[in-house]
């Protein structure tokens, strides 16, 4: 069989089919015809590869409890290390139905009520959620903007804060959503180098690690042996291949005691084997989904070009940030003054755009919104002319 769903351009009708992203507009206040770039999964059909292994799964018709085999793990391995030249250990994985159901586990198994966990901000926003949620203390590490608009570390504020405020965890995004960087090698060393250096574990969310359109991913567990043995890697099909609502995610702790602690957490929790058809397309996407992926990779990163290009040509008052990685753009209003609240309704009401407003990723996201750009391009030309229409003067 040869794969068949390579049409990027082809508009599909996602709406009467439970989407998120396109059937709950009404239900979170927004206006049902509002064109929605917000929520991050694609506008893609997947692989026919994995279509095809979910319809053989459904002809079967027994859905009862499942787990994964040999091939399974066979097909993780081979996708990490041709990817990512990542060796991983069937003994490592544990699965679970998402990566922010991983991160709840990790506070729990690695932090007590009231201790600290500290996140990069702005910073996919449930990173913020589950600490709170568990009576953590959120402590920010703002990232930086320099004149060009682009983010970096400030590793002597984060040093900082971890002794000050006596952090157990750190909380990663590689690549980061939603700035879009992809963290040098230096960059993650000397991340590492200061959790080692006070005993701080890392969780490292690695869900975007195959978007990457400049510089190159490193998987942190990889930068140095060391570190390996104070991290936990989560991973997961569900953005490289738009599997979100199949719920799977492949979590990996070298570290035994860390691995034993997490796995406990997980059971306490009431949760054991994951869903069938998260499995099968798992296997299914990761043995033969390359070329599909390839290829969206490239039609997203042309998506990226023409937004940038559109943007600076059309409405010069909107800046984007530097886009290494991720099939988000974060774009920049400061300029025009506006509070949160007044952006929001000009985006909403006046452009007919539902996206993600910045402030939802910290305080240090305020004026900016962040835009889905893994759709057919004319369904992003038509939201970027809708901006056009109300940014441009």
């Amino acid at each position: 069989m040869s794969e068949r769903n390579l049409d990027f351009d082809r508009v599909i009708n996602r709406k009467g089919t439970k989407s998120l992203k396109f059937d709950f507009a009404a239900r979170r206040g927004r206006p049902e015809d509002a064109l929605p770039l917000w929520v991050a999964d694609m506008d893609f059909k997947t692989s026919s590869y994995v279509t095809e292994a979910l319809s053989h799964m459904a002809e079967h018709g027994i859905f009862g409890y499942s787990d994964s085999e040999e091939n399974y793990f066979n097909a993780l391995r081979g996708w990490m290390k041709q990817r990512h030249g990542w060796e991983v250990k069937e003994s490592w994985l544990i699965k679970t139905p998402g990566i922010v159901f991983a991160l709840a586990m990790a506070i729990r198994a690695y932090t007590e009520e009231g201790d600290g966990v500290i996140i990069q901000q702005p910073v996919y926003y449930p990173f913020s959620e589950v600490i709170k949620d568990n009576g953590r203390r959120l402590i920010n590490n703002p990232l930086v903007q320099d004149k060009d608009g682009n983010y970096h570390i400030d590793f002597v504020d984060f040093e900082e804060k971890l002794v000050r405020e006596n952090v157990r965890l750190f909380i990663l995004c590689s690549p980061h959503n939603p700035v879009g960087r992809v963290w040098t090698r230096d960059e993650l060393e000397s991340l590492g180098d200061i959790c080692a250096k006070h005993n701080v574990i890392v969780v490292s969310d690695e869900i975007h690690s195959d978007f990457v359109f400049e510089g190159e991913h490193h998987v942190f567990s990889t930068v140095k042996d060391s570190f390996g043995d104070n991290c936990i890697v989560c991973t997961s099909p569900s953005k490289t291949f738009n599997l979100a609502g199949l719920q799977i995610s492949n979590i990996f702790i070298k570290n035994r005691e860390l691995r034993k602690k997490f796995r406990a957490q997980v059971s306490m929790s009431g949760y054991s084997q994951v869903g069938l058809a998260g499995l099968v397309a798992c296997e299914a996407a990761y043995l033969h989904g390359g070329e599909w992926f390839d290829a969206v990779l490239r039609y997203i990163r042309d998506n990226a070009i023409f937004a940038k290009d559109y943007i600076e040509r059309n409405i010069s008052g909107i800046k984007m940030s530097g886009h290494e990685g991720t099939y988000l753009i974060w774009l920049d209003f400061r300029s025009y003054g506006l509070d949160d609240k007044e952006l929001e309704r000009r985006i909403l009401y006046d452009a007919g755009l539902w996206l993600d407003g910045g402030s939802m990723f910290g305080a240090d996201g305020q004026g900016f919104q962040r835009i889905n750009i893994a759709c057919p391009r004319v369904i992003l030309k038509e939201a970027l002319e809708r901006l056009k229409a109300v940014f441009a003067g």
